[in-house]
């Protein structure tokens, strides 16, 4: 077990948050290259993947996780409701609240700019035995959670330097 009180990290530790750091750029790319595909913006197609991600949310949640104003997250959800990509609906728990509903799985666009990422994937998961993949997958899960904490730290560290 790796001891957290490391001075400094492994060479392989190094290699590994370099390697982390070159699929997070991938990602990057993959995903504006993925929204000029489709016609969209950046912003727009991420919100797409939080929803793939997440399923039904508040624009107010939506807002949260895409790190955007309440402003620009209705014109968001208006561009992707005109697009046939999301629906609204009313919160059956609080009438003050809507629901974005995603819709792009029905659209065949989508499925078929994902479809070669999905089958490469499946491809290289396939190379891998159930108990290898449950540990990748609980350590993507935890990279995940690592990454939505440093998200917050620099959305707090960005309003408190510019707060007045």
């Amino acid at each position: 077990m790796a001891d957290d009180r490391q001075d400094q990290p492994t060479k392989q530790q190094e290699i590994f948050t370099m390697r982390m750091r070159g699929l997070g750029n991938r990602t990057v790319l993959y995903q504006q290259c993925a929204a000029s595909c489709l016609g969209l913006y950046n912003n727009d197609f991420l919100a797409v993947d939080i929803l793939h991600e997440k399923g039904p949310i508040t624009a107010g949640q939506l807002s949260k996780l895409t790190g955007l104003t309440t402003g620009s997250v209705t014109a968001l959800i208006d561009r992707l409701e005109n697009n046939g990509y999301v629906r609204r609906q009313n919160d059956p728990n609080d009438r003050r609240k809507v629901i974005i509903v995603p819709l792009y799985e029905q659209k065949e666009e989508v499925s078929s700019t994902y479809l070669p990422l999905h089958t490469a994937m499946v491809k290289l998961a396939s190379s891998y035995t159930d108990e290898e993949l449950e540990l990748i997958s609980t350590f993507l899960g935890k990279a995940s959670e690592v990454l939505e904490e440093q998200i917050q730290y620099l959305h707090s560290n960005a309003r408190s330097k510019f707060s007045p």
